[in-house]
């Protein structure tokens, strides 16, 4: 089929999804976990063929352990859509009502988008965290994986689509597009008026191409350059455990620590420290010249360097002379993504949450936190580091609009 032709197939199937109820649609989540663990060995065998041809390609380590599924991941996805079907429907919350002056009772409530467009590459979890999250709002998915994942999407999507129909919901609220051609993708993104939004989930480069080149409107996810800044009054040992988790606790994700910034004050106190236990845990530090001082193995750090997401095992590093000048630095070179201070000065902490202008900060804890199963909002559908409606991990309420309805009686207007 064409992507128009999934996509009328999908305003289909979320005309009946915008009606399910609650139960039926964790019914359906239900009916998805449970199918994913029961037919795990096909899922690893597409899974397997991947790896083969992405180590073949020559993929990068990060790369392919974003591609990795296991027994364990995989009962870990079917683990966040049970999760997410203990959640709260989103779909006919009241956000706002009243009474009116003449009578009409005014409410503002939460209804689905429709169908929900989402382009992203390499990990196949997402496949089943965005169907779910799409089901469990009321909307359709059109998912385009990429073609590096190909066999594993196609595994998933083929059991997700079986769980989904045989708990009486139509097969068509989850689709796949074809992997293996652009085409597919510059049809998703010409789809207006058939697709109601569209999610990009990837590198700068893909979401810059949606963002540039959509006619269907977009929520933008952000690539994560998240700073971690050691204030002058942290506690080291503190620090350096930060530091370590929030870098080294998975190395491919957006939330992962791609800078350390350290006060001059510690510096002298703390670099050797942290540098050492980078080293230890296999992190080369890419530091400016005032960070270099303190170790042989800092590699000279380039302007580029304090702005690229690593995604391996790099970090950039710099010592700065204040807190203000820890806030210029990460608005200069950050993506908005996540920034941590440690510090014990409550007023340090203020200042920085105030000045940061990212959608999540963190003070005393690692970057890696912020995500939707930790925030506990269930499988997030990405992180958005726009400014309009979503902002920060993306969970079900995220995935809706509103709607107004008002009530009258015979009312008529003079």
């Amino acid at each position: 089929m064409s992507v128009t032709e999934q996509a009328q197939r999908a305003r289909a199937a979320a005309e009946v999804l915008a009606t399910a109820t609650r139960a039926a649609k964790d019914a359906a989540l239900h009916a998805m976990a449970d199918a994913l663990v029961a037919r795990t060995p096909e899922i690893l065998e597409g899974n397997a063929a991947d790896l083969a041809a992405g180590r073949e390609a020559g993929l990068s380590a990060a790369i392919l352990d974003r591609l990795t599924l296991t027994d364990a991941r995989i009962a870990g996805i079917a683990d966040a859509l049970r999760q997410m079907a203990a959640l709260a429907d989103p779909v006919g919350e009241v956000l706002r009502g009243s009474t009116l002056p003449n009578g009409l009772e005014l409410r503002q409530i939460r209804v689905p988008f429709g169908v929900v467009g989402i382009i992203y590459e390499a990990r196949p979890n997402v496949t089943a965290d965005a169907a779910g999250i799409c089901l469990k709002s009321g909307n359709a998915a059109l998912l385009r994986g990429s073609s590096s994942a190909a066999r594993s999407n196609a595994a998933i999507v083929a059991v997700l689509r079986d769980a989904v129909a045989a708990a009486g919901l139509p097969a068509d609220a989850v689709q796949l597009l074809d992997a293996t051609s652009r085409d597919s993708v510059k049809e998703l993104m010409r789809a207006r008026g058939l697709v109601d939004v569209l999610i990009p989930r990837g590198g700068a480069s893909l979401i810059r191409t949606v963002v540039e080149e959509s006619t269907v409107p977009v929520i933008e996810t952000g690539v994560g350059n998240c700073h971690v800044y050691v204030d002058a009054a942290a506690d080291l040992d503190k620090a350096v455990a930060i530091v370590l988790n929030s870098k080294t606790q998975r190395l491919s994700t957006c939330n992962t620590a791609e800078s350390l910034l350290v006060h001059a004050d510690i510096a002298d106190a703390f670099l050797p420290r942290v540098l050492d236990a980078l080293a230890e845990a296999g992190v080369t530090v890419h530091g400016s010249p005032e960070v270099a001082a303190y170790s042989p193995a800092v590699q000279p750090a380039t302007d580029a360097d304090h702005g690229t997401e690593y995604l391996s095992a790099d970090i950039s590093a710099a010592v700065v002379d204040s807190l203000a000048a820890a806030v210029e630095h990460i608005r200069r070179y950050g993506s908005g993504h996540t920034e941590a201070i440690v510090t014990d000065s409550v007023a340090a902490a203020r200042e920085f949450v105030a000045r940061v202008d990212s959608a999540a900060v963190m003070v005393n804890a690692s970057t890696r936190f912020t995500d939707g199963g930790e925030f506990g909002f269930g499988a997030e559908i990405g992180i958005s580091t726009q400014k309009l409606h979503a902002r920060g991990p993306m969970g079900l309420p995220e995935l809706t609009s509103t709607k107004y309805v008002v009530t009258g009686d015979g009312h008529l207007r003079s």
